[in-house]
């Protein structure tokens, strides 16, 4: 099975360092952003599976940013990261498509828990997508077989 990549999105280089560490000790290429410019140039190369992002960012909202992103690349999951609790935070973010809502300072154990479950449920989501298409192949050369059109 092949390492799924994550993108982590902080201005905190010590923050890109430790989570970055986490992730790749449990077997992940990891890539880093500090600004949500660079995060976004990034994505538009290259394939992330995930993108961890903080909620503040120097050149734009990470809101934004995760808005921008979930645009172009909705399949991707997106896990918000703050350290300013808010409810209003957590909702907006939810409401522009993030997939989850981490706290800082994050837990290790409580991020990996969150990014497995996440890629799991985004594999899955893959799964039916293809079964989807093979029914509608499958179908669709039937109809033809009978000479039927739509």
């Amino acid at each position: 099975m092949e390492k799924k990549s994550i993108l982590i999105v902080d201005d905190d280089r010590a923050i890109l360092k430790s989570l970055g560490e986490i992730l790749q000790l449990r077997g992940y290429n990891v890539d880093t952003a500090e600004t949500g410019r660079e995060a976004i140039e990034k994505s538009k190369s290259r394939f992330y599976n995930l993108m961890l992002l903080d909620i503040k960012l120097p050149d734009m909202e990470g809101t934004e940013l995760l808005k921008a992103v979930d645009d172009t690349l909705p399949k991707m999951i997106k896990i918000m990261v703050t350290g300013y609790p808010a409810l209003e935070n957590a909702v907006e973010s939810l409401n522009l498509g993030a997939d989850a809502y981490l706290m800082k300072p994050i837990d290790p154990k409580e991020l990996l828990e969150v990014v497995e479950k996440k890629l799991k449920e985004q594999e899955e989501a893959e799964i039916m997508d293809a079964e989807k298409v093979k029914r509608w192949i499958k179908t669709r050369v039937q109809r033809l077989k009978m000479g039927e059109s739509e």
